[in-house]
């Protein structure tokens, strides 16, 4: 299981990369392997300022739909568009071409409340 210990991740199975006040953001090895099959990728939260843990968007596998929760508060300034057409980058590279989002953080404290690459093993049992 591939969980970088330079990124900080969610109870909610997506990781986050912070540069400056910039974060980005996807769904994490467990996650996508849990899921299955990524079909589609959906973000219609483009240009939005949400609160941490809010809705930003959804995932399709061929199974199932699952919601994608706001790491942190703030603005989300991109969405990987790439995703459209290749949305099983998610599967094949979750921190690399999967990442989903990009957000400009309102409240850089709040990375605080972000897990740990050795918390987050710990949450999954790896």
């Amino acid at each position: 299981m591939n969980i970088p210990a330079n990124l900080k991740y969610t109870k909610d199975h997506e990781w986050v990369s912070i540069d400056g006040d910039v974060a980005t953001v996807g769904i994490t090895d467990f996650a996508q392997k849990e899921l299955g099959d990524i079909v589609y990728v959906e973000v219609e939260t483009l240009d939005q300022t949400l609160d941490k843990d809010e809705v930003f968007g959804t995932v399709e596998a061929v199974k199932t739909v699952s919601d994608l929760f706001l790491p942190l508060s703030g603005e989300i300034i991109e969405f990987n568009e790439e995703l459209e057409s290749t949305p099983e980058s998610v599967n094949s590279d979750p921190y690399g071409a999967g990442w989903m989002i990009k957000v400009k953080v309102s409240d850089l404290g709040e990375v605080d409340t972000l897990l740990s690459s050795e918390a987050y093993k710990e949450l999954i049992g790896a």
